[in-house]
């Protein structure tokens, strides 16, 4: 009569084999070794005035319609040592950089007719790698968070008119203080001496020598015979 039983010995000893292979708990020490390596995004010098998740669009002026840049999250980055303030958008997964541009003098951001959680700007961009006209257009969770970003975008740009202004002021008194100097300096110059001493006047001649230089003259003068 046949039986099954050594057929499932044979079956347990393959189960408990392939069970000891897993629990073996061997490390396998990797091909290669990969080092940590730090990873710069050009911020490092900046500090984050504003830090709010969005969604970016611009104008396709040849398709006449919008088209998504990408969603992720929207700075404004202060730099340290020059106080310039930019705009800088990065998709969330990639981190590619959707809009790079300083604001500027003249910018402002106006909210998107019908829709009060997105709003419009013009700028000079350069996240494709060269300067664009853009026209932007972002939109935001909440309407609270456009209005945030509205208002912080408009006082940024009137700062810098301020500077500008400051500057020119600072420019203006610098060439005034230097024409002072030049002015200055022009009635400091002296004066050519001039010269006072009158030369002897020519020695008066007496009758006889003017007589004897006639003479002289008619001598001279005379056609000879």
């Amino acid at each position: 009569m046949a039986t099954n039983e050594p057929e499932h010995e044979n079956r347990d000893v393959e189960e408990s084999g392939a069970n000891e292979d897993e629990d073996t708990g061997a490390q396998v020490a990797p091909i290669v070794r990969l080092e940590e390596v730090a990873v710069t995004t050009g911020e490092e010098d900046e500090d984050a005035v504003l830090d709010l998740k969005s969604k970016l669009y611009r104008f396709d002026k040849e398709a006449n319609q919008w088209k998504e840049r990408g969603a992720g999250t929207v700075k404004l980055l202060k730099h340290k040592s020059t106080g310039k303030i930019r705009l800088v958008m990065r998709q969330s997964k990639t981190l590619k950089i959707c809009a790079n541009h300083f604001v500027k003098t003249g910018m402002s951001v106006q909210e998107h007719v019908g829709n009060e959680k997105s709003c419009v700007w013009h700028a000079r961009d350069f996240a494709d790698g060269e300067l664009k006209d853009e026209l932007f257009c972002i939109r935001f969770a909440s309407i609270e968070n456009c209005k945030a970003f509205m208002q912080k975008f408009n006082e940024v740009a009137e700062s810098e008119v301020e500077k500008e202004e400051s500057k020119d002021a600072s420019d203006a008194a610098g060439l005034l203080e230097k024409l002072t100097v030049e002015e200055t300096k022009t009635e400091e110059k002296p004066v050519e001496k001039v010269n006072t001493e009158v030369e002897p006047e020519e020695k008066t001649k007496t009758e006889p020598e003017k007589a004897d230089e006639e003479k002289k003259t008619e001598e001279a003068v005379a056609p000879s015979t």
